[in-house]
């Protein structure tokens, strides 16, 4: 097999019923979790990129420590003090799995819900602030000109076959979200985890970042670039319109929309049920207008025009705009609209020469 072969599925999981949280318990006491500092490799330290520049030549992940905690859903899922105050940002330290605070923190501890969008959308779910381009190495928070749902998981141990390792990915990363597709490159030791929403790409991030599979290694998490794949991105370009429209219905008055569905099918000539929807034509049924009719048309003809003659392009304009011109013509005269506005008589001047004598000027002596 060779080492550009790769493997991709699509995860389909059915929401859970939603059960009565309980108080959210402490996940490690205070002072349990030993802080160790980098290592020092270099002679300044970046706060940027995380790491010490300036003579560091080897791979920032070589330094890396494996996470002395992990988050657990289904024991450290809770409610805390957010749930009566109105935050609907997630605990950072939560999803790391170390949070000392339990029922006591200010910030939620459980999943972001993809449903409930945040108040402000320059903020990640753990409110923090997005910037405007990536890091150069894909990492922290992302940026708010992208909705990046795709994360890129690498140093993957591989003791088996493609198929065994993406069970592995997806038996480990579907605990933080609902999955949409998952690619493994095999030989390779990297995955690619795309969430339903991004949300839970960002909690997935931090809840992975410096953890294990079933091996011990330490993974790499960090945000992906952009699948130069034509077909993914028209699947991208028709998901954000589809949560574009979806937002915009849902702020949307009913009745406006009902009231739009209703001049469309007065347009278009259609019937509406009492619902609102358009009632479609049996099968083998015709329309009175004809197959191919777009819009009802009326039948109308001028009495100095004859029913056989056709109308020709007069000047500038063609048979379709004189037909245009002629339909709502027609209308106006059935609604008992007079278009034309009246028009005040002007006083019959001379306009002998070139008419100096109109603006009053003095005459000679």
């Amino acid at each position: 097999m060779s080492t550009n072969e790769t493997s991709t599925a699509t995860i389909t999981k059915p929401k859970p019923t939603k059960k009565p949280l309980k108080p959210a318990r402490k996940q490690v006491k205070p002072g349990e979790v030993e802080r160790k500092e980098t290592p020092q490799t270099g002679k300044e330290y970046n706060i940027w990129y995380n790491k010490w520049a300036g003579g560091d030549r080897e791979d920032n992940y070589s330094n890396k420590v494996k996470s002395q905690t992990r988050c657990n859903i289904k024991k450290d899922s809770g409610l805390t003090r957010a749930n009566t105050t109105g935050n609907r940002y997630c605990c950072l330290f939560f999803a790391r799995g170390c949070c000392p605070y339990g029922w006591e923190c200010n910030y939620l501890h459980i999943l972001p819900d993809p449903d409930n969008a945040l108040p402000d959308s320059s903020k990640d779910c753990f409110a923090r602030e997005k910037f405007a381009d990536y890091r150069d190495d894909m990492g922290g928070v992302g940026s708010f000109n992208r909705q990046n749902r795709t994360l890129y998981i690498g140093r993957i141990k591989e003791t088996g076959p493609g198929p065994e390792t993406e069970e592995i990915v997806i038996r480990h990363f579907r605990e933080w979200g609902e999955i949409e597709k998952i690619r493994v490159l095999q030989y390779r030791s990297v995955a690619f985890v795309t969430y339903k929403s991004e949300f839970n790409a960002q909690f997935a991030k931090e809840a992975m970042a410096c953890q294990s599979l079933d091996n011990d290694e330490i993974l790499n998490v960090r945000w992906a670039t952009e699948d130069p794949n034509p077909v993914s991105k028209e699947q991208e370009k028709r998901w954000l319109e589809e949560q574009g429209q979806e937002a915009i219905k849902a702020r949307m008055d009913p009745r406006i929309i009902q009231a739009m569905r209703a001049v469309r099918a007065l347009e278009e000539g259609d019937t509406l049920d009492d619902e609102g929807e358009v009632v479609e034509a049996a099968d083998g049924e015709v329309p009175e207008d004809g197959p191919h009719a777009k819009r009802r048309k009326l039948d109308f003809t001028p009495p100095d025009v004859q029913p056989s003659e056709s109308l020709k392009p007069q000047g500038l304009l063609s048979a379709d705009t004189l037909e245009g011109l002629k339909y709502f013509a027609e209308i106006g005269r059935q609604h008992g609209s007079n278009t034309s506005a009246p028009i005040n008589p002007q006083p019959n001047r001379s306009t002998t020469g070139l008419g100096l004598a109109e603006y009053g000027s003095e005459e000679e002596d």
